[in-house]
């Protein structure tokens, strides 16, 4: 799985010269994968200029075809977000919207550009709602055509309420938190793995 790689979409609402507790979650399951030789890399959404549509290029200085073309490239592909009023932030929400604008392009087999690849999330926050963000973004990539392993989730949340962050409270720490990050990362590779070998067949998934 040399030439392997993993795609991990940060949907911070901070840009990248700030620290994000988001990230740092991210990191923790990108070293899982980089221990496997998987090469790793990281789009944090707020450093591009991606306008809200459901196209796959809405002009204008568009970054988003840049953003697909990573993705399009990528085996495993990790979207993450930080949890606002116990919700998957606006970034997140628009990344999906411009995915589903995305999926009438097809791969070299005639499927959504979305077929064969692994699918998997990150939630972050001080607050309830980690699994229903995670709900959302799973069926979402899922049925864009990303295939989801078993529990493809990792999470972390503090008290309710404001509080201290996933790195100020060392979250990793976490035995729940630390025991899905390493299901989580084994399972995103053991599902590579597979269909590397044992694509989807094209049949009956063709766009017209």
């Amino acid at each position: 799985m040399n030439n392997f790689k993993a795609l991990f979409l940060n949907c911070s609402l901070k840009t990248g010269e700030d620290v994000s507790n988001t990230q740092a979650l991210m990191d923790e399951v990108s070293s899982i994968l980089t221990s496997h030789r998987i090469e790793c890399e990281t789009v944090r959404m707020a450093d591009y200029h991606v306008p809200y549509g459901v196209t796959y290029d809405e002009g204008g200085g568009d970054q988003w075809p840049e953003i697909l073309a990573k993705i399009s490239d990528a085996n495993i592909v990790v979207v993450g977000t930080p949890l606002w009023m116990g919700e998957q932030s606006s970034i997140a929400k628009k990344l999906m919207e411009r995915i589903f604008g995305s999926g009438e392009l097809t791969n070299e087999s005639g499927q959504s550009i979305f077929y064969n690849k692994v699918g998997g999330v990150v939630v972050t926050g001080n607050e309830d709602g980690a699994k229903n963000a995670a709900a959302s973004l799973i069926f979402g990539l899922n049925y864009m055509g990303f295939t989801m392993p078993p529990s493809p989730v990792t999470y972390w949340t503090g008290e309710a309420g404001p509080g201290p962050s996933f790195i100020e409270e060392e979250g990793i720490k976490n035995e729940f938190t630390a025991g899905q990050v390493k299901t989580m990362g084994y399972n995103l590779l053991h599902m590579a793995r597979i269909l590397e070998n044992n694509a989807i067949p094209a049949e009956g998934n063709q766009k017209a």
